[in-house]
């Protein structure tokens, strides 16, 4: 990024990823800067399920009794998507593939963004309905609104063993907070991101049996790159044209 001052000829800078935080603060404003929006809804959303499935039909703990060479049955409690509600924090192009794919389940989500819209509520909306989801999935961009917007009250709010997820940025969930809560059993995770992140070796995250843990991998599936860039030649192609690209984002 030091490079960036150096391009003077440089009009636009095109990321391969869904968000733009880790780039915002050094593009100058006078550059235009977009994003790959859209490209990771089918590969992210297929995460969100799996570790949704993972964490109700407990496969954490059949791995475990089979590392044990144990005939584990009715030795464990398994639950079901059907009738269940999902709270997605995000109401990007990811987080609608996560209603989407959600929906095949029999469960019905609430959908919450910055701004609320036509089906979809405000952030300012979150204190009042938290509660009443089995699973609350993270799929919004990190900002300054965003960021620790998962905190001890946000958490407190949740059910009684209420799944989070965690797709969308490790710097919007407290740790602490969180560690708290699945260390007393009450909640359970299944977090792609982390703060810090890697997590290190002797973070107590890992000793969670309450929590799975991927390494910032939602995204990677074959695929996803091809995706990735054709957004971006579709957004480049705009901004060539004359015009905004769909993907631009406020920064500088």
């Amino acid at each position: 990024m030091p490079l960036l001052a150096q391009l003077g000829s440089l009009r636009m800078v095109q990321l391969l990823s869904a968000g733009a935080d880790e780039w915002s603060a050094d593009v100058p404003g006078a550059i235009m800067l977009a994003t790959a929006r859209g490209a990771h809804a089918g590969p992210v959303a297929e995460w969100v399920l799996s570790a949704v499935l993972t964490q109700f039909r407990q496969w954490p703990a059949l791995v475990r009794f089979q590392d044990k060479g144990v005939w584990a049955h009715r030795q464990f409690e398994a639950d079901t998507l059907a009738g269940k509600k999902a709270l997605i924090v995000g109401a990007g192009a990811i987080g609608g593939e996560v209603a989407r794919r959600l929906d095949v389940f029999g469960m019905e989500s609430t959908l919450v963004a910055s701004r609320a819209r036509d089906g979809v509520f405000g952030a300012d909306a979150l204190p009042e309905i938290v509660s009443g989801h089995a699973i609350v999935v993270i799929t919004a961009p990190l900002t300054e609104g965003t960021r620790g917007m998962v905190g001890p009250q946000f958490l407190k709010l949740m059910d009684d063993n209420a799944l989070l997820v965690n797709a969308g940025r490790g710097q919007i969930v407290d740790t602490d907070a969180l560690l708290a809560e699945l260390a007393s059993g009450r909640l359970r995770a299944a977090l792609d991101v982390t703060d810090p992140e890697p997590l290190p070796a002797d973070h107590p995250l890992w000793a969670q049996r309450g929590a799975v843990i991927s390494p910032h991998s939602a995204r990677t599936v074959p695929g996803t790159n091809r995706l990735c860039y054709e957004v971006a030649a579709r957004q480049i192609a705009a901004f060539l044209r004359g015009e905004r690209p769909s993907n631009a984002v406020q920064h500088g």
